[in-house]
């Protein structure tokens, strides 16, 4: 959607692994050589092998050949890439408007905006919470934090350390008190203060999967006696290097509490950054940010066009050929 324009720099920086490695040689299969279907072939083995995934990857061929097929023969190689990268964009998806709009501008949200942040333990999920902090304080916002993972003291401090970083408070209880109870809190201390944003961090341990499913359900019931409408967002953490298995994790969270996108961490440390097109057509989830780099302000907002055409871009293996 066109609110979506993240930082090119920061994107063509995140993708740099996956277009070295795949996508810019896959886009020399069009450049001026005839379609045949061993073109197709090479492709969908690209795709699979960039962790587009099986049942995506099959999808997306279908549609692109209907969509090459439909251009005639007088279309040009060039031509093809293009029906493929809209295809690929396509599979993408768009951003609810109304969800767009929470994260676009202060005006308009409720005060404060309650975000449940969601995700496995390790997906990099405190720091892409401190990097939406500094997402947030950019547009002027002011920001409170809920440590609801109690089940670890390394994760409440580990928020405590990037809420010192980026100037902002923290509600914590103890090691092993009750999550809703410490999201209750935070809510609670948000509307007293009148800040902007509330953020909660969540358990994300799946050894006992029922049990944390439940847990993050009642933190939603608990809230919602605050305000009816709380959480505003409710975001899934994904590590992108973890890929189809990653996907597989996140069913779980997807059926537990409804989650409205996806914050996409450490897109930058893989080569396999087509999980983001499985994300869109098997989760059925928009992509909302992109994790670009360790730091606060290597957060990027997803734009789906800027994303393909950054997969396509020369790679710099090619360009040093």
């Amino acid at each position: 959607m066109p609110w979506l324009f993240g930082r090119k720099k920061n994107t063509e920086e995140g993708v740099k692994r996956t277009r070295d490695t795949w996508f810019g040689r896959v886009a020399r299969l069009f450049h001026g050589r005839t379609i045949a279907e061993e073109t197709w072939e090479e492709l969908e083995e690209a795709l699979v092998s960039a962790d587009v995934g099986v049942k995506t990857t099959g999808a997306l061929l279908e549609r692109m050949k209907a969509r090459v097929k439909a251009l005639g023969s007088a279309a040009t190689a060039e031509d093809a890439l293009g029906a493929v990268q809209g295809e690929m964009t396509a599979v993408l998806g768009e951003v609810d408007e109304g969800v767009a709009g929470l994260l676009e501008s202060k005006e308009g949200r409720p005060k404060p905006l309650v975000i449940l942040v969601v995700g496995v333990n390790g997906s990099g999920k405190t720091t892409s919470i401190a990097k939406l902090t500094r997402y947030f304080q950019d547009q002027g916002g002011t920001v409170l934090l809920g440590a609801a993972d109690t089940f670890r003291a390394a994760a409440i401090e580990q928020l405590q350390a990037w809420a010192g970083h980026l100037g902002v408070e923290v509600v914590a209880h103890q090691q092993g008190s009750d999550p809703a109870a410490v999201a209750y809190d935070t809510v609670q201390a948000g509307k007293a203060r009148g800040m902007d944003v509330v953020m909660i961090d969540t358990a994300g341990r799946l050894h006992n999967k029922q049990h944390l499913m439940e847990e993050l359900r009642k933190v939603r019931r608990v809230m919602g006696r605050l305000d009816p409408e709380a959480p505003h967002l409710t975001l899934l953490v994904l590590d992108a290097t973890t890929g189809q298995n990653g996907l597989a994790q996140a069913r779980a969270f997807t059926e537990a509490v409804a989650c409205d996108g996806v914050v996409l961490a450490k897109l930058d440390g893989t080569a396999k950054g087509g999980i983001v097109f499985a994300i869109g057509k098997e989760l059925g989830l928009p992509v909302l940010f992109i994790g670009t780099g360790e730091g606060a302000d290597d957060l990027s907002l997803f734009n789906p066009q800027q994303f393909v055409e950054a997969l396509f871009a020369p790679s710099s293996v090619e360009t040093a050929a």
